[in-house]
């Protein structure tokens, strides 16, 4: 099962938990994060621990530690960088359109967004950015960081590990469930989005009708 040409199962197994722990540190918090697999990651190495090659309480202790310290190494950096973010360039590892985009879910999520986005490739990684960046009520951050670290690492992952544990033959299936998560995750991004367009064409609508009243 490959990710940008990588093995995924290889690369969790050779990862080992260090790995795994750098990994999702990275993803949650750091620019160069983003592009990381995150909810495949996790329901993977919870599939790999009921074949014997991870503890799963470690697992989901380390995992959890590294999504949690993630987030807080973004809100830091957004909170000591703050709108100069916005005068970067774009770059390979930097987009504007992202911070853009996890901005959109602030505004309508508010500091849920910290715990939503945590299901979302992308908005997870430049949300705790964003909240640094707004000041965002540090006691209020925590607690949304660690409600979201704590459903997202023990949800995926204990469901990768009892579906390894009562479905006989599982592996053969791993690739469309995980097709099937990453669909699922990019989910709530589309419908927003959609919703968003329909949202700008009816203000663009009212305003058309209400020019054509004026004249």
């Amino acid at each position: 099962m490959e990710y940008f040409g990588v093995d995924l199962v290889e690369a969790i197994k050779t990862a080992g938990y260090a790995g795994l722990f750098g990994i999702v540190f990275a993803e949650t918090g750091l620019f160069l994060g983003f592009f990381l697999p995150g909810d495949s990651l996790l329901f993977v190495a919870g599939f790999l621990a009921s074949q014997g090659f991870f503890s799963v309480i470690l697992l989901i202790s380390l995992i959890f530690i590294a999504a949690v310290l993630g987030n807080i190494a973004g809100y830091e950096f957004g909170r000591r960088i703050g709108p100069r973010i916005f005068n970067k360039e774009d770059s390979l590892l930097f987009k504007k359109e992202h911070i853009v985009r996890t901005q959109r879910f602030y505004d309508k999520y508010g500091g849920k967004t910290i715990m939503i986005a945590r299901f979302m490739p992308i908005v997870r990684t430049f949300a705790p950015i964003l909240a640094g960046v707004a000041n965002m009520p540090y006691r209020q951050f925590l607690v949304y960081n660690i409600a979201g670290a704590f459903v997202w690492v023990v949800g995926l992952t204990l469901l990768g590990y009892f579906l390894g544990s009562l479905v006989t033959d599982v592996d053969k299936y791993l690739l469309p469930i995980v097709l099937v998560i990453i669909v699922l995750s990019f989910l709530p991004g589309f419908i927003h989005f959609y919703q968003e367009r329909k949202e700008i064409k009816k203000k663009l609508e009212e305003a058309g009708t209400k020019k054509d009243l004026s004249t």
